[in-house]
């Protein structure tokens, strides 16, 4: 165990004084405790701005029709109840849909930070903290938020849209 302290050591270019010293157990002791505070300050060193709320897990699974009951043309959305604050789905091209939690990742247990789509029909807002997401990707273009949008999946077989987590 000594000889393979002292190659550790020795590959991770410690001084020569603590080389001597490597069979000692005070300072096997040492190095030890300071291995796990470093690795205790590394793992506990996130800071506050890191932590966010996750948006609660709602079941999703319904089913729209978006050529005919629930018409939406390309390049226009439609909001729909269901997930945690409602869904946007906005319709890319005549077979592309992208479906998103209306939820602000910044901030998704704020009771009215709900996103909204803009004038353009292409940006989503979030009016209480301005975090501002593209509807083609969910992606976010201004604003504290770092994260997308939360996108649930689809099926689409020309006819009826299924939406689902």
């Amino acid at each position: 165990m000594a000889s393979s302290l002292k190659r550790v050591l020795q590959n991770i270019n410690f001084t020569a004084p603590l080389l001597q010293y490597a069979n000692s157990s005070e300072v096997k002791k040492v190095l030890i405790i300071s291995a796990m505070l470093t690795a205790t300050l590394l793992l506990g060193s996130c800071d506050k701005e890191n932590e966010r709320d996750e948006i609660p897990y709602v079941y999703v699974n319904f089913v729209v029709y978006p050529n005919t009951l629930d018409f939406i043309p390309v390049g226009d959305y439609a909001y729909f109840s269901g997930g945690y604050k409602g869904i946007i789905i906005y319709r890319q091209l005549s077979d592309d849909f992208k479906v998103y939690e209306r939820a602000c990742p910044h901030d998704p247990l704020v009771e009215n930070a709900r996103v909204f789509v803009e004038e353009s029909g292409i940006i989503a807002i979030d009016t209480v903290c301005g975090s501002r997401f593209l509807l083609t990707d969910g992606s976010p273009v201004e604003g504290p938020a770092t994260i997308g949008l939360k996108q649930y999946r689809t099926r689409y077989d020309g006819f009826s849209l299924q939406v689902m987590n």
